[in-house]
């Protein structure tokens, strides 16, 4: 029997954030353990050994949560990936590019911010990959959907792959520029699965993209050709990376990046030519 070690992330607080009228949420459902050589492989020890690289934990993984952002506006509210759901994963039994993984906590999250399940009239998944969908879809035919009333939205080239299609759930296929809820839009970003979709909130004179898996680490900003092995299309992701940084160094935008350790909400600012992340103290 193996025992899993959930990585040291902290799951009492959901910060929160105002534009305008829309409320933003991260409500962490997990986390998971990233190994830096192997998610990275270009990096070297040297990487992550500096003061400005991310931390490692004691087993010398970089821990990363999993986690998803409630939109709410008025009386509705949206939801941008649903977790990992509850499972888990001991690290001697996932791949050599992660150590322990586990979810579970996002309901909690959810009812401990106010709302219920049955709130969400919309679920946006960036991709398909278990630790965005995984209380997206039911885990068997008798099992009932956690959020019963919500349609998803992905892109044409995530819903092509079929693995996620149910008669039971309402699904529509964005693309670029398509308004998915009150204020917030789609944008393809390409790279990580051939699918992958940006979500851009504007209101209040800022926005906030939620970029999904664009970026995994703050450190892929200052290294933004690293290849990561978990891309479908590295070419493209590079290029994606790229266009992304510079689309978050302009001026009133912030960003949410789904496993950014530090804190999930920030924004992006050039320090000495080089872009650099910072926290938002929310």
């Amino acid at each position: 029997m193996t025992h899993t070690t959930e990585p040291s992330i902290t799951h009492g607080r959901n910060p929160t954030l105002r534009l305008g009228e829309h409320r933003v949420t991260v409500l962490t459902d997990g986390a998971v353990q990233l190994h830096p050589l192997h998610w990275f492989p270009d990096s070297t020890r040297d990487d992550w050994s500096g003061r400005n690289s991310s931390a490692l934990d004691s087993t010398g993984y970089i821990p990363a949560p999993i986690t998803a952002l409630l939109v709410e506006h008025r009386d509705r509210a949206l939801l941008i990936d649903t977790g990992y759901g509850a499972h888990s994963a001991a690290a001697e039994d996932t791949i050599a590019t992660i150590g322990n993984l586990y979810g579970g906590h996002l309901p909690t999250a959810l009812a401990r911010h106010g709302r219920d399940a049955a709130d969400i009239d919309t679920v946006a998944f960036t991709h398909l990959h278990d630790d965005h969908v995984g209380w997206g879809f039911p885990s068997g035919p008798d099992t009932p959907r956690l959020f019963p009333r919500a349609a998803y939205v992905a892109s044409a080239a995530e819903w092509a792959q079929g693995e996620r299609q149910s008669a039971a759930v309402t699904t529509r296929a964005a693309s670029t520029g398509d308004e998915i809820f009150p204020g917030v839009r789609a944008w393809a970003a390409p790279g990580h699965t051939e699918g992958h979709t940006a979500y851009v909130l504007s209101a209040g004179g800022r926005r906030l993209i939620a970029f999904g898996d664009v970026f995994h680490v703050p450190d892929q900003f200052a290294h933004p050709d690293w290849t990561c092995a978990m891309d479908a299309e590295p070419t493209t992701a590079v290029r994606t990376r790229h266009a992304m940084a510079a689309e978050l160094t302009r001026p009133d935008t912030l960003a949410f990046a789904t496993h950014f350790a530090e804190s999930p909400l920030g924004r992006l600012r050039e320090r000495r030519g080089v872009p650099q992340w910072t926290a938002l103290d929310v």
